[in-house]
C-alpha cells in the first residue's frame, strides 16, 4: 500500500526517492538554520516538531499521532488506543543518565507514534537528549546497521545490547556539521534509503 502523499506520487519507488531527498534536505535545513534548537528536549512535543519538520512537505500526517495500528515483521508497535497514555508516560520518564536516556528511547521506539519516519526522527531526538544531559551524541557512522537493527528488535525485552552498542559510539563532538550530516545518511541507510548524500543536496 502506497502512503497518501502531498506529491500525488502513486509509485512506491518514486515516493521512496522523493521522501528521501526532500526529508534529507529538511534535516540539513534543521541543522543549518539552528531550528533544531526549537525542539523541546525529551518530550513527544519535541519529537513531533522534528517529525513535522522532516516530513511536512510530503505527508499530511507529519508530526501527528498515528490513527492506525502498525507492525514491523512480527513486532506490533503500541496499539492506537494506548498511544496517548504511553506518550505521557514517556514524557515523564527520567533522562539524567545514559541508561535512563536509552530506556526512554527504547520506549519511544515501542510507541512508534507516527505512520512513517519514526526511526529517523527519533534518532535525532535521542541525540538532542544526550547532548543536553551528557554533552555527548552518537556517532551513527560507528554503529553497524545489522547490529543496531537486531539490538533494537530485542530492546523491548532486553535493552543491554542497544546500550552497549550506543555507548561505544558516543562522542563529545556535539556541534560538528559533518558528523550530523553523515549521521542522517546512516540513519536513513538503516531504513533502506541510500540514494542521496545529505551534504550534497
Amino acid at each position: 500500500m502506497i502512503l497518501e502523499n502531498k506529491l500525488q506520487i502513486t509509485n512506491q519507488i518514486e515516493l521512496a526517492k522523493a521522501e528521501e531527498k526532500i526529508s534529507k534536505q529538511k534535516a540539513k535545513q534543521l541543522f543549518d538554520t539552528g531550528d533544531i534548537a526549537k525542539a523541546e528536549v525529551g518530550t513527544f512535543k519535541g519529537l513531533a516538531f522534528i517529525h513535522a519538520y522532516l516530513f511536512e512537505d510530503i505527508y499530511d500526517f507529519a508530526g501527528k499521532i498515528r490513527d492506525v495500528n502498525i507492525a514491523k515483521g512480527n513486532f506490533r508497535f503500541a496499539p492506537v488506543m494506548y498511544l496517548e497514555p504511553a506518550l505521557k508516560h514517556i514524557d515523564a520518564m527520567p533522562q539524567s543518565n545514559f541508561d535512563q536516556i536509552i530506556e526512554k528511547y527504547v520506549e519511544m521506539n515501542v510507541a512508534h507514534p507516527f505512520r512513517e519516519g519514526n526511526g529517523r526522527a527519533t534518532r535525532i531526538w535521542l541525540d538532542l537528549i544526550l547532548k543536553k544531559e551528557m554533552k555527548l551524541v552518537v556517532d551513527w557512522n560507528a554503529v553497524d546497521k545489522d547490529d543496531y537493527l537486531s539490538a533494537m528488535q530485542r530492546s523491548p525485552v532486553k535493552d543491554v545490547e542497544i546500550k552497549v552498542l550506543l555507548q561505544a559510539a558516543l562522542t563529545d563532538v556535539t556541534e560538528d556539521r559533518t558528523l550530523f550530516m553523515k549521521g542522517i545518511d546512516v540513519s536513513y541507510y538503516y531504513e533502506g534509503y541510500s540514494e542521496f548524500k545529505t551534504e550534497e543536496l
